[in-house]
């Protein structure tokens, strides 16, 4: 199917629906979701963002104003993630225990404001890899609009450009849990340090990149074709004393270059 057929059954999914409350992270995925609801259901489609250390203030601010630009209904909760030891030792399952927290804190919310149905910004792709954050979602009733029609991150991206939408080509930013490896446990200084770092590398002009902690190593991954000019742009030694300053004791530069999913390999080893 074209993405304008998809767009049409996505229309038709959500007229079905009468009222919605989006899981919505200022993504490209759950912001073409949003996008959708509310050109559809107009004033009965919400988009809920959830706020926790997990989430750069940054990537919050632009879904304020991405939520503001479609016109839907944009309100924050808190979750809790962090205090679930499930989630803050990092087990390889660590994305089921957010996505509960999430859902379990969505969930009573649609029900008391008469919205009958949950949606996130799920699409084909992710069907591919390991989430198993899907799983908590599905058991909580959530529907995934762009993944039941069979939409890709590609596709995403297209009908995102072709509703006129600024951040179609916005770089996939999942929550800065993802950037430790599994079984490391997870803190707040030490998502703050990875956040902060983050955003330093981005104000420099790097846009797709990660910056994944082991211990207190720094590992920065970057498009194999921008190491290069990164090195020979970059002023190494203010870098390493910058990201000390954010709390890190050494800074490695992936030669391999950024893979989404990069972290995942470990499971293919053990398997």
């Amino acid at each position: 199917m074209t993405i304008e057929q998809k767009l049409t059954q996505l229309k038709t999914l959500f007229s079905q629906m009468d009222r919605a409350l989006i899981a919505y992270s200022g993504g490209i995925d759950s912001t073409l979701v949003a996008k959708i609801a509310r050109d559809v259901l107009d004033d009965r489609a919400l988009a809920i963002t959830a706020v926790s250390p997990s989430l750069l203030p940054e990537e919050l601010e632009d879904a304020k104003v991405q939520a503001a630009q479609i016109g839907i209904t944009h309100e924050l909760v808190e979750t809790r993630e962090m205090d679930n030891l499930n989630y803050t030792s990092n087990p390889i399952n660590r994305c089921y225990f957010c996505k509960s927290e999430l859902h379990d804190t969505l969930k009573p919310i649609a029900l008391k404001q008469g919205y009958p149905y949950v949606v996130d910004g799920v699409n084909a792709d992710d069907l591919q890899d390991y989430r198993p954050g899907i799983q908590a979602a599905k058991e909580r009733g959530a529907r995934s609009p762009l993944a039941e029609v069979g939409m890709s991150k590609m596709e995403v991206r297209q009908l995102s450009r072709h509703l006129g939408l600024p951040w179609w080509d916005k770089p996939a930013q999942p929550c800065l849990s993802s950037r430790f490896p599994y079984g490391e446990e997870i803190t707040i200084a030490k998502l703050q340090r990875v956040g902060r770092a983050e955003v330093y590398l981005r104000k420099q002009g790097y846009n797709n990149l990660r910056v994944r902690s082991d211990g207190n190593t720094a590992r920065i991954e970057l498009p194999p074709e921008q190491i290069k000019a990164f090195v020979l742009a970059t002023d190494l030694s203010q870098l390493v004393q910058i990201f000390q300053d954010y709390g890190f004791a050494c800074v490695t530069l992936d030669l391999e270059g950024y893979r989404s999913g990069k972290l995942n390999r470990v499971l293919s080893q053990q398997s």
